[in-house]
């Protein structure tokens, strides 16, 4: 009789502990669709309030087929769509697409057809480059004029730009008559595309491109091969160009700091805070071996205690350097971070044409470190964290490819302004990454059902966007 009740209870503790995973289960599905469906409204309200009239501009481009079953805005609106989803290949978009109710989403959320990814490569390969690259322009004169990125200016007027370069794609043979070319010491040549960008970095993690030149070498004979100094001078044409008032600041890597660099910037009205290494411009660093030591009034020390560690920064600076009739001034920031297991120091050492006194010297140093945001929220982010930079979108047509960057710097646009606001930031606690969102948000295209009543309430309603 005792082993009866015994087995009894078990049975029921058992059937109790079923009850609290099925309820705990399914709390944390109702959880994770509503984080999806929020995920997905946002993203909608993020296009509408600060582009409203982007399918309208996609609309203008001219479409150079005839009697096509889908209208251009409808194939690169894909296209755009693949990178704001996160679906690095076009395979995988399309296994979405398989999903009656992705495709449903899909349309209620872009009012527009989600058509096949073949059918948007075709026009990828045909699309004149530059239409998609004026496209990115259009929305970024209108955060300009909507002074969305004005409260993270330098000194208050100037918009740090990043210049730096890129791998994109390599191949063990030929890929096209604009590839580059390396031979190994083992005599082993490999083919590879670079690209150059220029983009607008900012302290609360932007990185927007502004302008793309491709490093590659041009059709027919050519003595030398193509490299991002002679590409730096074609994108600051372009730049001028395309933001010919805009006050711009460069930030660049010490490749840069050469007379050709000085004069561009100087030409264009531009300042400029370049990565100063052992090496660059002999002269100007044996003036400031000889300056530093005898010159007073030029340093600091400031020490702040952050997330558990200890930062002391030692600035020093000279002004006024002279190198070959161009004014330059150099500033070193040496910086200890202390914990309670640990001691580093790291050097930053930059040049520039602005002049370093004590209540600039931090800001001018901070804001030339500020270049890292190229490589990190910039290219890292598009090569590791779901855009598939790397991915060969289109193996065998160079144009195409280009096309798909373009699309994917749009995207990457796009879920800045949705992943940097406070009320997404709000959202990631304990341990919610922002890759779990996209994830709810798939999840609830593909399972839920998006309210259309919701989206036009949403597109009618005024909203307040904040960046930290």
């Amino acid at each position: 009789m005792i082993k009866k009740r015994e087995i009894q209870k078990r049975i029921e503790s058992k059937r109790a502990g079923r009850k609290i995973n099925q309820k705990n289960t399914k709390r944390i599905n109702q959880i994770s669709k509503q984080r999806g469906s929020d995920m997905v409204y946002q993203l909608f309200t993020t296009i509408i309030h600060f582009f409203p009239e982007l399918f309208d501009k996609i609309r203008e481009i001219e479409d150079y087929r005839k009697g096509a079953d889908y209208k251009l805005v409808e194939l690169i609106t894909a296209c755009i769509g693949m990178f704001l989803f996160k679906e690095v290949s076009r395979n995988a978009f399309n296994n979405d697409r398989q999903e009656e109710k992705f495709k449903r989403n899909y349309s209620r959320m872009f009012k527009m057809r989600l058509p096949h990814m073949d059918t948007v490569d075709a026009v990828m390969r045909r699309l004149d480059e530059n239409e998609l690259e004026h496209l990115k322009t259009t929305m970024i004169r209108t955060l300009l004029v909507k002074k969305t990125l004005h409260k993270f200016r330098f000194q208050g007027k100037y918009f740090l730009v990043a210049v730096d370069g890129s791998g994109v794609a390599s191949y063990s043979k030929k890929h096209c008559d604009h590839c580059l070319t390396k031979t190994s010491k083992n005599g082993k040549t490999t083919w590879f595309h670079n690209v150059l960008e220029a983009k607008l970095v900012c302290s609360n993690g932007f990185s927007i491109s502004m302008g793309t030149e491709w490093i590659e070498n041009p059709e027919g004979d050519y003595k030398k091969q193509d490299c991002e100094q002679k590409a730096f001078r074609r994108l600051a044409q372009k730049l001028k160009e395309l933001f010919p008032q805009l006050p711009i600041c460069i930030a660049a890597d010490g490749l840069y700091p050469n007379q050709t660099f000085f004069s561009i910037c100087k030409n264009n009205n531009w300042s400029f805070i370049v990565t100063f290494e052992d090496g660059n411009l002999p002269t100007v660093w044996k003036t400031v071996e000889v300056l530093r030591g005898i010159t007073s009034d030029n340093k600091f020390s400031c020490t702040i205690k952050q997330q558990g560690k200890t930062i002391s920064r030692d600035y020093c600076w000279l002004n006024g350097i002279d190198y070959r009739g161009f004014l330059i001034n150099w500033i070193e920031c040496v910086e200890t971070v202390e914990t309670d297991k640990s001691k580093k120091s790291s050097r930053f050492v930059h040049i520039t044409d602005h002049k370093i006194s004590r209540d600039t010297a931090e800001e001018i140093s901070f804001s030339g470190r500020l270049r890292w945001k190229i490589e990190n929220e910039g290219f890292n982010t598009q090569k590791n964290l779901g855009y598939g930079l790397k991915h060969k979108y289109s193996r065998v047509n160079w144009l195409a490819a280009k096309n798909y960057y373009q699309c994917l710097q749009i995207a990457h646009l796009i879920n800045q302004l949705l992943e940097l606001n406070t009320r997404f930031k709000e959202q990631l606690k304990g341990k919610i990454t922002i890759k779990h969102l996209w994830k709810c948000m798939i999840g609830f295209l593909i399972y839920g059902s998006i309210d259309t009543e919701k989206l036009s309430i949403l597109a009618q309603l005024r909203t307040q966007v904040r960046f930290e």
